[in-house]
C-alpha cells in the first residue's frame, strides 16, 4: 500500500472519476427530473469507489476481495441503469456509449485486482 492507500490505486482513482462525470451529467437535463433513476445511478456509481476503497482498507484479501466483487456488482448495475436511461431518452446516446466504454474498461481493471489478491491471498 502507499502512502495514500486507497487513493493510490488507479482503479479508485478512474471509478471516483467516474462517479464525478455521472454527477454532473446528472445536474442537469431530463435524467436530472427523473429523480429516482437518477438516483439510483448516483448511488451505483459512488458504491463502485466506495467499495474499492473499504476493500483496499480491509486486513485481509479475503476481505478485500469481497468488497471488490461488490464493486464490480454495483459496476453491473451502473451499466444498465445507464442503458435503461439511454434507451428511454433520458441519458445521451454518446454520453452513454462514453460512459459504458468506461465502465468496461474498469471492469477488467476490478477484475485484475481481484485476481492479484487471490494470487496473493494463495501465495500467503
Amino acid at each position: 500500500m502507499g502512502k495514500k492507500g486507497f487513493k493510490d490505486l488507479i482503479v479508485w482513482q478512474k471509478a471516483k472519476d467516474l462517479a464525478v462525470k455521472i454527477y454532473r451529467m446528472s445536474e442537469n437535463g431530463a435524467l436530472a427530473r427523473e429523480y429516482s433513476l437518477r438516483d439510483q445511478i448516483r448511488r451505483s456509481a459512488v458504491s463502485i469507489a466506495s467499495n474499492l476503497a473499504e476493500g483496499d482498507e480491509r486486513d485481509t484479501d479475503k476481505e478485500a476481495i469481497r468488497f471488490f466483487y461488490v464493486a464490480k456488482g454495483s459496476l453491473a448495475e451502473l451499466r444498465t441503469q445507464l442503458q435503461i436511461a439511454s434507451e428511454t431518452g433520458y441519458v445521451e446516446k454518446t454520453f452513454y456509449e462514453i460512459a459504458d466504454n468506461e465502465c468496461e474498461a474498469l471492469g477488467k481493471m476490478i477484475g485484475s485486482l481481484i485476481q492479484v489478491r487471490l494470487k496473493s491471498r494463495l501465495q500467503a
